[in-house]
C-alpha cells in the first residue's frame, strides 16, 4: 500500500541535525471535542516510544517490527527484490481529552540505523484521525511540529543504551514548554510499501525479582536464576550528575563474579538527574541470566521481553533429559524471537539467520503458535532473494553475515514446505514456487560436475556449522575455511537433492506436475555426482563415516546396504553426538526412520560431553552455540535443537502419512516406548489438540490417545493397525 492509505498528508520529518546515533523527541498538538474514537498511525526508525498525554502507548515493545525497509544499497552486487516497513496502529480513544492533547515520539535506533547495514538517518510520522462532534479530523505531522533532543547519549543495538538525565526535563506530557525547540523539518521519505501484519509483537511476558550474589569492588551482582532477554529496571538513587552502570552476562563465576567471557560487550550506562528516577531501555533489550550494577541503584524486577508467541504443546516423560530438552529449546526459542523474525542469538548477531530458521521451524511449528510470525519472515526471506542470480540471503532481513547456499538457502522452500504440513496451507507454496524456481537456478549456477562447489563470490560456503573437535582437536573445523572433515559440497549437494525432492511434493500440491521430470533428472545427476565423489567402496563410507556423514547419503537415498549398518555401529560405540547443527538433526531422523529408535534415544540422552544432559546437569537453562560450553560464544542459541520435533513424531507417534499435510488423517505410532516408564504430551493441530499418554508397568503399556473430532485416526504397532475415535481411546500393547 501507500504512504497515502495510512497517513494521509502527513510528511516524514526529523531534527536538522540527524546522525545514525540521533534519537528525537517530536511533539505536535491536536484538538478534540467530544471525542468518540481516535485512531493512531505513527512510525519512528529505527524504533518508537508513543506518548498521548504523556501515557505511553506502546512499553516494552519494539516498533516497527523488522524489515527490509528501504534500497540501502548493500548489497552492492545484488538485487533486493521487496522492501516494505510495518505500519503499527492504536486506538488511542481512552487517552484523548476534550480540549487541547498531546502527542510525543521518541525515536531513533533499532534496526534502520543498525550500523551493519544503515538504511537512513532517524525520522518519524503520524497521522490521527478522529472522530469528534465536529466529524472526522485527521492531524498529521508536519513541520509546525516541534522536536527536541532525547536523554539517550549513545547507542549501539547490540550492545548499549547509554542515558544522561542530568539536564533533561520529562517532555512527554501535556503541560510541557516546547516553545523554545525548533520546528521539525522535512525529510526524505520512505521508498516502500507500507503493510500491516498479524505478526506478533515484542511484549513484557513475566517479570523475574533477581537475586542478590555479591557485593565487591566493582558493584553488586544479581543472578536471574535463568538466561532471558529483556532489562532490568532499575530505581536510581544516585546523586545528580552520578553515573550507574549495569553490565550483563550469560553466566556467573564460582565466587559470585559475572563470567566476562560471556558478556558480549553488553552494558548500560545512566547519568542521574538526583530525583530517584525508575528506568529501563526504551530501544534494545539484552541476553542475559546475570548483571553488575556499579553505582547507587537497585533493581525492582527484570522484565522478560520477546515476541508475544504461545506455547500450545506439552511433553513430559520418566527422563529427565528429554523433559529439559524440550523445555529449554521453547525458553531458547522464545529468547530469540524479537521484532518479527527468529534469532540466531539475542545479543551477539539477533539476525534471522535462514540455517537457524529453516532448521528449527519444525520444532517450533510443533510445540508453538509461532504461524503469524513465520509468515512474516516468509516474507523478510523472499524479499531479500537477490532478482539478478535467485540467491538466499544468510539472515532475513538481509544483514550480511556467514552461511552456505543449501543449508541457508533452502529455508525458501523448507519454510513454506513446513507450512503446508502443519497447517495444510498451499498458499503459501504457490506464493513462493516462483522463490524457489529461482533457488535452484542459482544451485545450478554455482555447481561443477554435478556439485554445489560454490556460493556468492566472497562470502564463506559453509556446509555444515559447529561440529565439535573430536578428530581434529589441533584445529578449528567450525570456522568457515578449515572444514576439513564433512566437505560443504557435499553438504550442500545434500541440501539440494532433498530441497528438488520437497519440490516434486509440491509441484503435484499445486498443480505444476511438469516440472517434476525436470527436478527428477536434477535428483539423479545430483545424487551421482555425490555417490562418486564421497562414497568410498572400500569401506562402504561417505567421508569416513564421521560428523554424521554416511547419515547425509542414507537420507537421500544413496550407500549400500553396509553404509547405514556402519552408521549404527559407529554410534553405538560413540555413543554421543560428534555433528554440526544439520547433521543432528539428519541423524536423529534417519535413526527414527530407519527402525532404530533405542539408538536414537540413546543419543539424545547421553550424557557424553556433546549431548544435552551435559548442558543440563552443567546448569544451562537455554541451549549454547556449541557442544562445548567452555565455547565463549552464545549460550542462548536454538539450531541445536532441531530433534525437539522428533518427540511427537516419533516418541509420542502423532504423524501423517508423508504426503499428508494439516493433520486431517493421523496415525499414532509410538517408537521406543518401552524405554520409558511414561511418556504424555500434546500438539496442536488446525483440526484441535491431539494427545498422547502411555504408561508401563508390568510387562504391558497402556495407551491413552485424544483424536479431535471429525479426524480419520488409526493407531499402529507393528503389524497391527487400529482404528481410533473423536475423543479418548484406551489401547493396550
Amino acid at each position: 500500500m501507500k504512504q497515502s492509505y495510512f497517513f494521509k498528508n502527513a510528511i516524514w520529518v526529523g531534527s536538522s541535525e540527524r546522525t545514525d546515533e540521533t534519537f528525537s523527541v517530536l511533539r505536535g498538538k491536536f484538538y478534540v471535542d467530544d471525542v468518540k474514537t481516535a485512531i493512531l498511525n505513527v512510525l519512528g526508525l529505527g524504533f518508537f516510544k508513543c506518548y498521548i498525554n504523556g501515557f505511553l502507548i506502546n512499553p516494552d515493545t519494539f516498533l516497527p517490527l523488522s524489515s527490509d525497509y528501504e534500497n540501502s544499497n548493500d548489497p552492492v552486487d545484488e538485487v533486493i527484490s521487496g522492501h516494505r516497513v510495518y505500519v503499527p496502529e492504536f486506538d488511542i480513544t481512552p487517552y484523548v481529552k476534550n480540549g487541547e492533547n498531546v502527542i510525543a515520539i521518541h525515536y531513533g535506533g533499532g534496526w534502520y540505523c543498525y550500523k551493519n547495514r544503515i538504511f537512513g538517518l532517524p525520522k518519524a510520522i503520524y497521522h490521527i484521525c478522529v472522530k469528534d462532534s465536529n466529524g472526522e479530523t485527521d492531524f498529521v505531522s508536519d513541520e509546525n511540529c516541534k522536536i527536541g533532543k532525547s536523554f539517550v547519549t549513545h547507542y549501539r543495538f547490540t550492545f548499549c543504551e547509554n542515558r544522561d538525565y542530568s539536564q533533561w526535563d520529562d517532555c512527554f506530557d501535556l503541560d510541557f514548554d516546547d516553545s523554545l525547540w525548533e520546528n521539525a523539518v522535512a525529510v526524505e521519505s520512505l521508498e516502500t510499501a507500507y503493510c500491516t501484519t498479524d505478526c506478533p509483537n515484542d511484549a513484557l511476558i513475566e517479570t523475574i525479582t533477581p537475586v542478590k550474589v555479591s557485593t565487591g569492588e566493582n558493584g553488586t551482582v544479581y543472578d536471574c536464576k535463568v538466561n532471558t532477554t529483556g532489562y532490568p529496571v532499575l530505581k536510581i538513587n544516585a546523586p545528580k550528575g552520578e553515573m550507574v552502570k549495569i553490565t550483563f552476562s550469560e553466566e556467573l563465576l564460582p565466587d559470585g563474579k559475572i563470567d566476562m567471557e560471556h558478556w558480549h560487550g553488553q552494558e548500560c550506562e545512566i547519568i542521574s538527574d538526583g530525583k530517584g528516577r525508575v528506568v529501563q531501555p526504551d530501544f534494545t533489550w539484552y541476553g542475559f541470566r546475570c548483571f553488575e550494577i556499579t553505582g547507587d541503584a537497585e533493581p525492582i524486577e527484570v522484565k522478560v521481553i520477546h515476541s508475544d508467541v504461545k506455547i500450545n504443546s506439552t511433553f513430559n516423560c520418566s527422563n529427565e533429559t528429554l523433559n529439559w530438552t524440550y523445555k529449554t529449546f521453547i525458553h531458547t526459542m522464545l529468547c530469540n524471537m524479537h521484532t518479527g523474525h527468529p534469532s540466531d542469538c539475542p545479543h551477539l548477531e539477533r539476525r534471522g539467520y535462514t540455517g537457524d530458521g529453516q532448521l528449527t521451524c519444525n520444532a517450533v511449528f510443533t510445540t508453538m503458535d509461532a504461524r503469524a510470525l513465520y509468515e512474516k519472515w516468509l516474507q523478510d526471506i523472499a524479499d531479500s532473494q537477490d532478482v539478478l542470480s535467485g540467491h538466499i540471503q544468510y539472515t532475513a532481513p538481509y544483514i550480511r553475515s556467514g552461511g552456505g547456499p543449501g543449508g541457508w538457502g533452502s529455508a525458501i522452500v523448507e519454510v513454506p514446505y513446513q507450512f503446508y504440513k502443519h497447517f495444510g496451507d498451499t498458499e503459501l507454496l504457490e506464493k513462493y514456487y516462483p522463490n524457489m524456481r529461482r533457488y535452484i537456478d542459482y544451485l545450478e549456477a554455482h555447481s561443477e560436475f554435478g556439485l554445489v562447489t560454490s556460493d556468492k563470490a566472497g562470502e564463506w560456503c559453509l556446509g555444515d556449522w559447529c561440529c565439535p573437535n573430536i578428530l581434529y582437536p589441533d584445529k578449528d573445523i567450525t570456522s568457515h575455511n578449515q572444514q576439513v572433515a564433512l566437505p560443504a559440497a557435499m553438504v550442500n549437494t545434500y541440501f539440494m537433492v532433498k530441497t528438488l525432492q520437497k519440490m516434486c511434493h509440491i509441484a503435484r500440491l499445486i498443480n505444476k506436475a511438469d516440472d517434476i521430470a525436470e527436478y527428477e533428472a536434477k535428483i539423479n545427476l545430483r545424487k551421482n555426482a555425490v555417490r562418486a565423489a564421497y562414497f568410498n567402496a572400500f569401506d562402504d563410507n561417505f567421508v569416513m563415516n564421521i560428523h554424521g556423514a554416511n547419515a547425509f547419503g542414507v537420507d537421500i537415498g544413496l550407500g549400500n546396504g553396509n553404509t547405514y549398518k556402519n552408521l549404527v555401529k559407529y554410534y553405538e560405540k560413540v555413543g554421543c553426538f560428534d555433528t554440526g547443527i544439520f547433521a543432528t538433526d539428519i541423524l536423529i531422523r534417519v535413526l527414527f526412520e530407519k527402525g532404530d529408535e533405542d539408538l536414537a534415544i540413546k543419543l539424545l540422552t547421553n550424557n557424553g560431553d556433546q549431548g544435552y544432559e551435559h548442558w543440563r546437569v552443567n546448569g544451562a537453562t537455554t541451549f549454547h552455540e556449541y557442544w562445548d560450553s567452555n565455547r565463549s560464544r552464545s549460550h542462548s542459541h536454538p539450531m541445536f535443537g532441531a530433534p525437539v520435533a522428533y518427540f511427537f513424531q516419533y516418541l509420542l507417534g502423532i504423524n501423517q502419512a508423508e504426503t499428508d499435510g494439516g493433520y486431517n488423517s493421523i496415525i499414532i505410532e509410538p517408537k521406543g516406548f518401552k524405554n520409558f516408564e511414561f511418556m504424555n504430551g500434546s500438539m496442536a493441530t488446525p483440526n484441535g489438540e491431539v494427545a498422547v499418554c502411555y504408561e508401563n508397568k508390568e510387562g504391558k503399556t497402556y495407551f491413552e490417545v485424544i483424536i479431535p473430532e471429525g479426524v480419520n485416526a488409526v493407531f499402529k504397532n507393528s503389524d497391527n493397525i487400529i482404528p481410533l475415535k473423536s475423543g479418548k481411546n484406551y489401547i493396550n500393547v
